[in-house]
Parts: structure tokens; C-alpha cells; sequence
């Protein structure tokens, strides 16, 4: 693991205090995952020189498909990525309808250092990019802008005469104008129809435009010094939810996105989907388009130590009771080193009271302990706390371990009953 610094360390455990990801620093508890970093890592560098690829990850609820994605968004970013991550649902972001998903990716759209959404800044820096090599190279700023733009033109079409009047407005002082063309630029609708006039354009983003805007989106990251965009699909199984037609367009766009990923049409782009292992097997998932599963067909008949990294899916197994334990320390430690009673704290959680207090835990979920490592970290830290607050306090008479069912999600409401369950040390 690498040096986390205070700060890191307090939005990590501030986040397990809520029952969330966090938004950084997940290498803390990345368990299990080592076995595939060195590929990932090759994956990401082989992106980031211009080639592009599709990855499928599949795993029941509670093996970590969302943390995995946050947690390679994170190493993505190390790398110098701009990362995206966009939930896939029938009511806002149908896959079928690309304009929405390419919306909610530049809704998410993040780096190391900007928060979302960050499409306007990654636009600034391109046109400082440009402004500082028109300077070196003793051209205009117009004359290389324009060179430039024609490179984006062969992407996305339109790009070039929104960015054009975005130059204008910023040079006019119009900020309002330049924020509703960044607007337009990111498949918002209801943009001001003066607005769009100055720009020369109509109407909304729309199906088509969609994935020329994402290749425009990717010309401009790599022009201003991105490594390319990790983004990410998540959740892609509730595609089984919806009518049989919707559930057929929506494969047929997964389908074009991977061939046109394969076919070197997004260079730059690491595209991720994740899933249930049903999506991926079922008779309403991608077994519904034939050629779809024929791309992302991998075999998952052997031994899970022996599956291959390189391969269109990547398996998730999920947590036993060893794996549970060992995040269980890694998370004590992270606690333990910011904190002035972490001997104290260490001494009195020790490893036999994590590996009993993850093992009620998980009976407390009817035994299912891949559904367990949210309530169990959250818990954890909570004991953690109350260690560290509390001289006098002796998790083994003084703390109970109760789940309601008000803080259960779904998946996890349906492996447990709604009676409080006690912790038994």
C-alpha cells in the first residue's frame, strides 16, 4: 500500500462511517485485487499510447464490481486519465440512448485534481495548451488553433464551430454565453437558443452526435496532455428489467460501442461495463444478440486462481471470511496510524476479536458473507471510534452489533430478516 497522507486518511474513514466507496485512496483497501494489477496497469499504458480497449467485469452484489471501478479509476488517474462513471438505469440513463449517457459521463467527468464536472477546465487548459505552443512554434494562436481543430473536425464535425465561438465569448467576457456553449458541449439540453445561434448550431444533442462528441471529448484530453478516459458503465444488468425492444436496442448499442472500441475509433478510451453474472448468462442478457456475446464470451468453468486477466471478462469472487478479516486490518491500521491511542486501539481490536466480530456480522446476513464488507467496515470503525474516544471501553461487554433494516440496501434487506441481531463475543 502507499503512504496515505491525514487528510486522505480522514475521507476514507469518513466515508466507511457513511456506508460508501470512497472517492480516494481505495489501493488502502484494495483485497484481493493484486492478481490483477500488472495486467490492468499494461492495459491502461497501452491506452494511454493511443489504442483503446473494452473491459467486462461480472460479480454477484457484495463481490466489489463498484468498488473495482473506482479502484482502477483510481490507479487511472495516477496515470494521468480523466475518468467518467456513468449508472445505467432504465428511467434516466437507458443505454440505448447514447446522448444520455455521453450527458451523464460529462456530468461525472473527473481528474486527479479537478472535481466534476470538468469539462470546461480540460477545455481551458487545451486552449492554454495551444496558446503556449503557438508561442514556442512562432505561429498565431488562430493559425494553430485551427490546425488543431481540424483534427478534432475528423472526430466530431461540430466540435469545431462550438469551440470557435466558446474562444470568442471568453475573449467578449461573455462567461454566461461560454458556460451555456460548455453546456451544449456536454448533451445538456434547454441551452439558450442565442446562445447556440452564435455557434451556428440547432437543436440538442442527439443519438448520432453522441459518439462524435465522445471522440471529440477524447481528441481535446489527449491534445491537452491527458493520458485518454477510464469510463465506466456501471450496473449494466438492470438492462434485463426493461421491454424486450428496449432491451434490444440497448445490446445493440453495447455491441457498437465494443466493435467501434476494437475497431481503434476511440483512441484513448478505456471503456469498462460491470455486471451480474446473469447479464452476462441469462436468456435476457447478452445472449438476446448473439454477436454481442460472442465478443465478451469468456470461459469460467475452472479454478478462479487460474483465470485470465486478458480475457473480454474479468471475474469477481467476492469476500470468504479470510478476505473480510484481512480488510478488517488493513482498515485498523489506516485508523491506527492517525491516531494517538492507535497501540491502545490495535491492543484492544486485535485480530481474534476482528475475525469474531466479522464472522456476527455475516451471521447477522444469514451467513452470506460476500454481502457483508459495507455493514462490516462501517461497524468496524464505528468500534474503532468508540475505542479511541472511550478509555473505558470494552467492545467485548459494552457494544452490540444491531442491523436494522432502515440500513440495509436492497440486496442486502433480502439476506436478513428485520429482527436486530446481537454480536456474540
Amino acid at each position: 500500500m502507499s503512504p496515505v497522507s491525514p487528510r486522505r486518511r480522514r475521507e476514507i474513514l469518513d466515508a466507511l462511517r457513511r456506508g460508501t466507496v470512497p472517492a480516494n485512496g481505495l489501493d488502502q483497501l484494495a483485497v484481493g485485487l493484486g492478481r490483477l494489477e500488472a495486467e490492468l496497469d499494461t492495459e491502461l499504458d497501452v491506452v494511454a499510447g493511443g489504442g483503446a480497449m473494452f473491459k467486462a467485469v461480472r460479480g454477484e452484489y457484495g463481490s466489489g464490481k463498484t468498488f473495482f471501478a473506482r479502484w482502477l479509476g483510481d490507479r487511472a488517474m495516477k496515470k494521468g486519465f480523466a475518468v467518467a462513471e456513468v449508472q445505467i438505469n432504465e428511467i434516466d440513463t437507458p443505454l440505448h440512448k447514447l446522448e444520455s449517457v455521453y450527458r451523464r459521463s460529462i456530468e461525472s467527468l473527473h481528474t486527479a485534481s479537478i472535481p466534476p464536472s470538468a469539462l470546461r477546465p480540460i477545455l481551458d487548459a487545451w486552449l492554454f495548451t495551444v496558446e503556449d505552443d503557438a508561442a514556442a512554434q512562432g505561429v498565431s494562436v488562430d493559425e494553430l488553433l485551427e490546425r488543431r481543430l481540424a483534427e478534432v473536425a475528423t472526430r466530431a464535425p461540430v466540435f469545431p464551430m462550438v469551440i470557435r465561438a466558446y474562444r470568442e465569448l471568453l475573449a467578449e467576457g461573455d462567461n454566461d454565453g461560454a458556460d451555456g456553449l460548455v453546456a451544449w458541449l456536454g448533451g445538456q439540453p434547454h441551452v439558450a437558443a442565442a446562445v447556440k445561434r452564435r455557434a451556428g448550431i440547432k437543436g440538442d444533442l442527439d443519438n448520432f452526435l453522441a459518439l462524435g462528441f465522445l471522440r471529440g471529448l477524447l481528441a481535446v484530453l489527449a491534445d491537452a496532455g491527458s493520458a485518454g478516459l477510464l469510463l465506466v458503465l456501471d450496473e449494466v444488468e438492470t438492462l434485463q428489467r426493461v421491454r424486450a425492444d428496449v432491451r434490444g436496442k440497448a445490446l445493440n448499442a453495447l455491441r457498437q460501442l465494443v466493435d467501434e472500441v476494437h475497431d481503434g475509433r476511440f483512441p484513448g478510451l478505456y471503456l469498462l461495463i460491470t455486471g451480474t453474472p446473469p447479464f452476462f448468462e441469462g436468456r435476457q442478457g447478452i445472449a438476446q444478440l448473439p454477436p454481442l456475446a460472442d465478443r465478451l464470451h469468456t470461459d469460467f468453468s475452472g479454478d478462479p486462481r487460474f483465470d485470465n486477466p486478458r480475457a473480454p471478462q474479468l471475474r469477481l469472487t467476492g469476500f470468504d471470511a479470510d478476505r473480510l478479516v484481512e480488510l478488517g486490518e488493513r482498515v485498523r491500521e489506516l485508523f491506527c496510524g492517525g491516531s494517538e491511542s492507535g497501540e491502545r486501539v490495535r491492543a484492544i481490536a486485535d485480530d481474534e476479536f476482528l475475525r469474531r466480530f466479522a464472522t456476527a456480522i455475516a451471521g447477522g446476513l444469514g451467513g452470506k458473507v460476500g454481502i457483508a464488507p459495507r455493514l462490516f467496515l462501517r461497524k468496524l470503525v464505528d468500534v474503532l471510534d468508540k475505542i479511541e474516544l472511550h478509555p473505558d471501553f470494552d467492545p467485548y461487554t459494552d457494544y452490540e452489533v444491531k442491523i436494522s433494516e432502515s440500513e440495509l440496501s436492497d440486496e442486502e434487506r433480502e439476506a436478513i430478516s428485520a429482527d436486530d441481531v446481537e454480536l456474540d463475543l
